[in-house]
């Protein structure tokens, strides 16, 4: 990453690694998806022969709810390749293997080779970047219907348990952090871009979801490409 005060991205692979990732997995087999995810597969609406972009996305399993509910497919870039084994093997129990394309890269310095998509996904990852004009930005610039995202609250109690988190991160060693963004300036930074706050709401004493549409929507410029097969 380029920009001041940017986490390193050894420090995103250090803290979200296998171990996270196959605990994720058993999370997900067992219960499904946490309720802030479901209320942003709830927000997409009708995803029928959409196309799905997720930043940060993780393990996937966010998309492959979407892709079960009728998305025509999937683009995940995720910063840490930790998760790439877990996703595999999650991604073959669904038999949507072909239409997933994963990448692991910064969205925000690689967005150039990232098309415009139908349904644009930030769950629970504008709270990992230092840079949210970009992040948020950049994502919604390939919004082409609707920007989904999940984010903590702007509360006192929240950020308090952030500085704390930090604070054990740091005398761990370990140089990733989270933050609490205003939210005037995520919901700047997708207004600038052309959306519109759709609905926002609160999702639990920690988090808030938010939808962002684009008036009158448009098609996604570029159509799903599955990732070639080995």
């Amino acid at each position: 990453m380029s920009c001041p005060g940017c986490t390193p991205p050894t420090e995103y692979r250090r803290f979200f690694d296998r171990r996270l990732a196959r605990r994720d997995a058993r999370r997900y087999r067992r219960g499904g998806l946490p309720k802030t995810a479901r209320r942003l597969v709830a927000l997409a609406g009708d995803v029928t022969g959409a196309s799905v972009l997720e930043v940060g996305g993780g393990l996937g399993a966010l998309e492959l709810e979407l892709l079960e509910a009728g998305a025509a497919g999937a683009t995940n870039v995720e910063l840490s390749g930790g998760y790439e084994e877990a996703a595999a093997t999650l991604l073959a129990e669904h038999r949507l293997g072909g239409f997933v394309d994963r990448r692991v890269a910064d969205f925000v310095t690689e967005a150039d080779s990232v098309g415009e998509h139908d349904v644009v996904v930030l769950h629970r990852v504008v709270c990992c970047y230092p840079d949210v004009d970009a992040l948020v930005g950049t994502a919604a610039a390939r919004t082409g219907r609707r920007l989904l995202m999940t984010y903590p609250r702007e509360r006192l109690l929240t950020k308090l348990g952030v500085r704390s988190t930090n604070l054990w991160l740091r005398l761990r060693g370990c140089g990733f952090r989270s933050f609490v963004h205003p939210v005037a300036r995520i919901a700047a930074a997708a207004e600038r871009e052309g959306l519109v706050l759709d609905e926002r709401a609160a999702s639990g004493p920690i988090w808030e979801n938010a939808a962002f549409v684009r008036p009158y929507g448009r098609s996604a410029k570029t159509a799903f490409v599955p990732p070639p097969t080995t």
